[in-house]
């Protein structure tokens, strides 16, 4: 009997055929280990939901319409994030080669036989809680929080109080900051940074995407698969996505 993992691995589907894509979810059923987060039928989709739900393991096809699974891989990597581990379900075996070049963790042909699935979802969850253990957060750097913060908007550059922020974002490399009475963009070049610099007690990284000022919280929406977004106090009332890791301690924080 194989030993039950004690890791969840969240996991994302995309492949453009339903009947391919319904088959792998049912084999899955028989993991406990795995959460299927959501599926997907197409290079876009997979994208947006790997940006946004910051999945463990993701199985993706090769042949989609639009941009393929391994333009997927691509475009991800361009974006210097952290990547899910990418495995590849599909009819053709011509491809593994550029899939393992791409670092993908591994290659099932359709159909998927069962045994090999196991064996993937096995490497699969030693190599998620391997990475769980290497990104254990280190201390804080030593030294005051500052209390201004510079925003540039347009040719104007503004100083406000670091309270009155209300989230941070970084979107291609540039940090957008959202003040009570101003928005634009920071001087900081990394979210880490801009967080170190701050008091740790009020802002909080609550997604790899975003910092936010725990005080200018509103509101707590549930979102789908148990997970939730904040709905912030600035004009726009922004929702920010909370990452599956961050979801546990929110539920924990507000005992949700």
């Amino acid at each position: 009997m194989r030993e039950r993992a004690t890791a969840t691995l969240t996991t994302v589907i995309v492949d453009d055929e339903q009947l391919a894509c319904d088959e792998l979810a049912y084999l899955l059923r028989d993991f406990p280990e795995v959460e299927l987060a959501a599926t997907g039928t197409n290079g876009l989709e997979a994208v947006q939901l790997i940006q946004k739900l910051e999945p463990d393991l993701v199985f993706l096809d090769v042949h989609m319409p639009g941009i393929d699974g391994l333009g997927v891989v691509r475009q991800l990597r361009e974006k210097n994030i952290d990547l899910p581990y990418f495995i590849f379900v599909t009819a053709y075996d011509q491809y593994a080669v550029q899939a393992f070049r791409l670092e993908a963790m591994d290659y099932l042909l359709k159909p998927v036989d069962k045994a090999r699935l196991a064996e993937t979802i096995e490497r699969a969850r030693r190599a998620v809680q391997d990475r769980q253990k290497v990104h254990i957060p280190e201390p804080q750097r030593m030294g005051a929080a500052r209390s201004k913060l510079l925003v540039r908007n347009g040719n104007r550059n503004f100083i406000v109080d670091a309270q009155d922020v209300i989230y941070a974002t970084i979107d291609n490399g540039l940090i957008t900051l959202v003040a009570s009475n101003v928005e634009g963009h920071s001087n900081y070049r990394t979210i880490e940074d801009l967080q170190a610099n701050l008091d740790k007690d009020t802002f909080w990284r609550v997604h790899r995407s975003y910092l936010v000022n725990i005080n200018k919280i509103k509101e707590v929406v549930p979102w789908f698969k148990s997970s939730y977004q904040l709905r912030m106090d600035d004009k726009k009332h922004t929702e920010i996505p909370v990452s599956r890791v961050q979801t546990r301690r929110l539920r924990e924080l507000l005992k949700l």
